[in-house]
Parts: C-alpha cells; structure tokens; sequence
C-alpha cells in the first residue's frame, strides 16, 4: 500500500526465522509475516506460539506510528539480564496492515539480539 510517498507491505513468507537474545534461542517460526516499510529495515513479526511467551516482561513502553498504529512492547529476561523493549506487537493495527496483528517483531538492532533468517543473520 502506498500513502503519500510511503510504502508499506506485508506478506506472510515461509523463511526460517530464529530470534537470540544473548545467545538464548527465544524464537523460532517456519511462518513469519514480513513487512517492508519505506525508509525503515524489513521485519519479521512471528506468532506468538512460535515465541517463548514466558522469557518475555511487558513493559510500559508504547509507541505509535502514522502507518501501522499504537505499538506495545517487552522486555526479554534472560538469567539475571534483562534485555528492554526489545519486543514489540501492534494489538490492534491500522486495516492497511491488520495482518501484524497480536504478532510479534524483535528488534534486531538491540545490543545482544540476533534475528537469523534462513541460517543467515539478517
């Protein structure tokens, strides 16, 4: 979809997604949802069942986009390290990209995460 100069697309793909927080494997899905957004780097939001639910901490932390809508996010606890909002989810997305919905993405560029795609770091 394209507003305004910006372009935003969202395909679910069958890439091989494994997500690390400090070397703690915290993801991994064969069905990723890709989404492609001018200006911003691809993201792989997973589904919950293909996350470990019980590493993660909600956090107070919100954010709101133009283009997709009001994020939320979470915190990864790993041991007695905690790595911060490095999770986030749009509950109730924008129509233009309601197929993110309740799906997770990891920010990669976070110190201590690592989002390989296909056995390649992404």
């Amino acid at each position: 979809m394209k507003t305004r100069g910006h372009d935003i697309e969202v395909t679910p793909v069958s890439d091989q997604v494994v997500v690390r927080v400090k070397d703690v494997v915290v993801a991994t899905s064969s069905r990723p949802v890709l989404l492609t957004e001018t200006g911003c780097p691809p993201r792989y939001y997973l589904p919950p069942a293909d996350v470990k639910m019980d590493l993660l901490r909600s956090s107070t932390t919100t954010s709101h986009c133009p283009f997709k809508g009001d994020a939320v996010y979470w915190s990864v606890q790993i041991g007695d390290g905690v790595a911060e909002d490095v999770v986030w989810s749009y509950p109730e997305p924008f129509s233009r990209v309601e197929e993110i919905a309740g799906l997770l993405a990891f920010w990669a560029e976070k110190p201590g995460v690592t989002l390989e795609v296909n056995g390649q770091t992404a």
